[in-house]
């Protein structure tokens, strides 16, 4: 088993445990005279952080038993061994900016419950989206 499964399985074993407890002691601790029985909200939240940690961890067991001895794993490996492609980043680019401004004015228009400011926001973010991937895709005089 992969360290990362078994960092996984040990988080869901440990959440599971939190959870029991969680819920016994909701249901049968008293803190009033008045209220008590299952607290859903923190019930649920727990037992689904649970099913994500089983969920993450069967899914490392599942692809580690599948795959070849990674650099990582050799005891003679070099640095260069993992290093693959880096690829291509901008190094000046105005539609990261232009993006962060148009999901401000569509937060704003959501804030405010201006519908004219969604709206403006939402073409906003499609257009610097859209331009922010085709870039490098038209010439260089285009943009």
């Amino acid at each position: 088993m992969r360290p990362g499964a078994k960092i996984m399985f040990s988080i869901a074993a440990f959440l599971g445990i939190v959870a029991l407890v969680y819920i016994f002691s909701t249901m049968w601790v008293q803190d009033d005279a008045f209220l008590y029985g299952l607290e859903y909200t923190g019930s649920i939240a727990i037992l689904l952080a649970f099913l994500l940690a089983m969920m993450l961890g069967g899914y490392l067991q599942f692809t580690g038993n599948r795959i070849d001895t990674l650099p990582e794993d050799w005891e003679e490996a070099e640095v260069e061994d993992k290093a693959g492609v880096l690829g291509f980043f901008s190094p000046g680019s105005i539609w990261p900016f232009a993006m962060s401004l148009a999901v401000g004015v569509l937060g704003l228009g959501l804030v405010f419950m201006y519908f004219w400011m969604i709206a403006l926001g939402a073409i906003m973010l499609i257009w610097a989206s859209t331009m922010l991937s085709l870039q490098y895709g038209m010439p260089k005089e285009k943009h």
